[in-house]
């Protein structure tokens, strides 16, 4: 992929249910510990997008449900496109200056996300575009 890496999560099952790693320090793509969030669309096709870090790093995983996520590096260039669901999870790791979003599939989508930088309301590292551009 030219924006993203997207890496397969193992699920380690047994009579007691499923387990996966979603990232850890030792991990080959982690850079920086800033916050984990967990997000959750009640109804399906409801947007996040667009918007871009100048030097954060997101990591996302759908936990819940299905989504649709959007990456590009500029709104005149071919979008990168990736379906994530909670059967098969996967780590999606987006680098900063990259255009994301994202849409969920079904109802009680839930994400979890992790930034390498925390969240700064009076001086958020981001900049943010029309997703109906």
């Amino acid at each position: 992929m030219k924006y993203v890496k997207v890496k397969p999560l193992p699920v380690l099952s047994d009579d007691r249910g499923n387990l996966f790693e979603v990232l850890r320090r030792d991990d080959k793509d982690f850079i920086n510990f800033g916050q984990v969030y967990f997000v959750e669309d009640r109804t399906p096709f409801t947007v996040r997008a667009f918007h871009k870090h100048f030097k954060m790093w997101d990591w996302f995983c759908i936990t819940h449900g299905s989504a649709k996520f959007v990456f590009f590096d500029d709104p005149k260039h071919q979008p990168e496109i990736v379906i994530a669901d909670s059967k098969q999870p996967k780590l999606i790791a987006v680098p900063p200056t990259i255009w994301h979003g994202w849409m969920s599939l079904e109802p009680n989508t839930q994400m979890l996300s992790i930034a390498s930088e925390p969240y700064h309301k009076q001086k958020p590292d981001e900049e943010r575009c029309d997703p109906y551009i």
